[in-house]
């Protein structure tokens, strides 16, 4: 590990760019980390994969259709035929030959940037251990020297698992979507100091009842100034968005 310092107990900036900064750029892609910085950001979120030769990249869909040029699963391409395909040109022509980078890239391209990261371990299905192990390893060897070290997150209490045996020092967090059943037993079984809950079913009672539960809230994905408001005047830590400059003159925001 590149620093002994431990994550936990910190504050997290107000706003983190989801994907980068996936309203501006095509998500996942060094284009859209570089637009997040450009926008003001400290942190950006992404998410992370393995390919057919155990690489990890930076990649959200199980299937390369809908981001890529290309067609099938991520889990059966490997990363040189994965490199060879345009991942940007779907979301505009400005991005072609923009491609799907690897997690070590990545991490490269932030340290020039200047950006720490949310880094959200999504597995294909079945590959949940394999896929924390190989994010923990390349994390571990591979996190740039001085810079802010980085949460992770994940839907899989298996891959947080992973997490908090490999890397105890850096921050877990518990990712939520519409399932509350048992939040708190998962989220301290996998040493979790944190929760990432989606915007739509998080009420105000619940807000309260993670932080009551000493829980900091970060929440997922806020693109509308008075939805974000509305949360940091909750007392939310972070709101991920697509679109950071949407937020950026919210009171102390940015």
């Amino acid at each position: 590990m590149t620093t002994t310092l431990s994550s936990k107990g910190r504050i997290l900036p107000k706003i983190i760019g989801h994907r980068g900064a996936c309203g501006h750029a095509p998500e996942n892609t060094l284009a859209s980390f570089r637009k997040a910085c450009d926008l003001g950001v400290e942190w950006v979120e992404f998410d992370t994969k393995l390919t057919k030769d155990g690489h990890v990249v930076v990649f959200h869909d199980d299937t390369l259709d809908r981001t890529t040029n290309g067609e099938g699963n991520i889990r059966d391409t490997t990363l040189a035929d994965l490199q060879d395909l345009d991942a940007g040109s779907w979301f505009h022509e400005d991005f072609a030959g923009e491609t799907v980078p690897t997690l070590k890239n990545a991490l490269t391209v932030l340290a020039e940037l200047g950006l720490s990261a949310n880094v959200e371990i999504k597995p294909s299905e079945g590959q949940e251990m394999e896929t924390a192990e190989a994010v923990c390893e390349v994390i571990n060897n591979h996190w740039p020297v001085g810079m802010p070290l980085p949460v992770l997150s994940s839907f899989k209490d298996d891959c947080l698992a992973v997490a908090r045996d490999r890397l105890p020092q850096i921050e877990r967090a518990s990712l939520l979507l519409e399932d509350f059943t048992n939040w708190q037993s998962r989220a301290e079984a996998a040493g979790s100091s944190a929760v990432h809950v989606w915007h739509e079913p998080l009420t105000e009672s619940l807000f309260r009842e993670f932080t009551g539960a000493g829980y900091p809230v970060r929440v997922y994905t806020v693109n509308e100034v008075d939805l974000a408001s509305k949360l940091f005047g909750w007392g939310v830590e972070s709101v991920c968005t697509n679109y950071p400059d949407r937020l950026q003159n919210i009171q102390g925001a940015l």
